[in-house]
């Protein structure tokens, strides 16, 4: 390894990212991404617009609509209306819930009889379709409940949710860590690509082919300005996450580090790769926004949980390293179990595994020869 070979690289390909002003592009666009999708993506359904019509007029119907007039999750509006009416507004996409209270509905529930309540709920978008649906059965039978405390009611099941690890329900804790992953999964692996696709559609990868340079040494000073300037980027997005967007912190730094270090390597050795079977900058960002972005959403946790997938999604998920990544993360932002947990040691020593065989893989497929 010649040192002196290795500095001369970095030191020009810091001067070129400086003079091309690619390197403001280095920090800004992992904080873009933090602050549009950090604000932007929102599981949690709020003032859902909330038609109810209360043909009952009983003490349980009044406190069943207090309860959904003072939710923040409800803009709840009490009609005389006929349903019809309410439900050609639902088509028109200005309602979103409509709750009927049938008559007697109070009477039948202290007699032990069984009763119904209709719901209608706009399910044009699924997801926030069951999230409306599950309010609304909590609402009903939190009130049910707590009207009807020393009355045995059949068919009313009580649902004492306990929120584990976020307990607040905000969006943030959940999205945030989970975009740690896509960004420090995508913008490395996107510059290391670059940097050495930019030799060859320059030309200039003739002066290394005909240089005694070797080719470690190379690699080495190409790729350690990436990986230098995105470790400083972990600090930057966890101070996003902690300060800007209020995310607990539960567990080790030196372990969410250390972690990320290794994984911003594994994405380093992405773009190392990219650069091995692309030959031009347009092909190398394409290719490498296939394989870095696609799968970090779909397999960071943020959509789905990884524990909710099944068959071939399942399998996937574990091919790809943000998986163990973000399974660290979470923990150390909302649990801060670190490495007392088995499962968080294994994921880690499976990241190094990735990182090297990435890099010794990038390394002998990189050859110092024109093909």
């Amino acid at each position: 390894m010649n040192i002196g070979v290795i500095k001369a690289y970095i030191l020009k390909e810091i001067t070129e990212l400086v003079r091309s002003k690619f390197i403001i592009l280095v920090y800004l666009f992992p904080t873009m991404v933090m602050l549009l999708f950090g604000y932007g993506i929102r599981m949690e359904v709020t003032h859902s617009r909330t038609v109810i019509l209360d043909y009952d007029q009983s003490k349980l119907s009044y406190q069943l609509v207090s309860k959904f007039e003072h939710s923040k999750y409800f803009d709840t509006t009490v009609s005389y209306e006929p349903e019809n009416r309410i439900l050609d507004r639902m088509k028109q996409g200005k309602v979103d819930i409509l709750i009927i209270i049938p008559e007697g509905f109070e009477k039948r529930l202290l007699k032990g009889q069984k009763t119904e309540i209709a719901a209608f709920i706009d399910a044009s978008f699924p997801l926030r379709g069951v999230t409306m649906q599950s309010y609304v059965e909590g609402m009903i039978l939190n009130a049910a409940s707590s009207y009807l405390k020393n009355i045995p009611v059949k068919n009313l099941i009580i649902i004492n949710h306990r929120n584990l690890f976020n307990q607040s329900m905000r969006d943030e804790n959940a999205i945030v860590p989970g975009l740690l992953g896509i960004i420090l999964l995508v913008a490395p692996a996107i510059l290391s690509a670059l940097l050495i696709v930019k030799e060859k559609e320059m030309g200039t990868i003739f002066n290394f082919y005909s240089s005694p340079v070797r080719k470690i040494d190379f690699l080495i000073a190409k790729l350690l300005p990436v990986f230098f300037l995105h470790s400083i980027n972990i600090f930057i997005l966890f101070l996003w996450a902690t300060y800007l967007f209020k995310v607990p912190f539960k567990g080790s730094f030196f372990i969410f580090w250390l972690v990320s270090e290794i994984y911003v390597l594994i994405s380093v050795a992405i773009g190392l790769l990219v650069s091995v079977i692309t030959r031009t900058q347009i092909v190398a960002l394409i290719a490498t926004i296939i394989i870095t972005v696609i799968p970090g959403f779909l397999y960071s946790g943020i959509l789905m949980p990884i524990s909710s997938m099944t068959g071939e999604a399942y399998i996937e998920a574990h091919l790809f390293p943000v998986m163990y990544y973000n399974h660290i993360i979470y923990d150390s932002f909302l649990i801060g179990q670190g490495f007392s947990s088995t499962k968080n040691i294994v994921y880690f020593l499976i990241m190094i595994g990735y990182a090297a065989t990435l890099l010794t893989a990038g390394s002998i497929l990189m050859k110092k020869e024109l093909r």
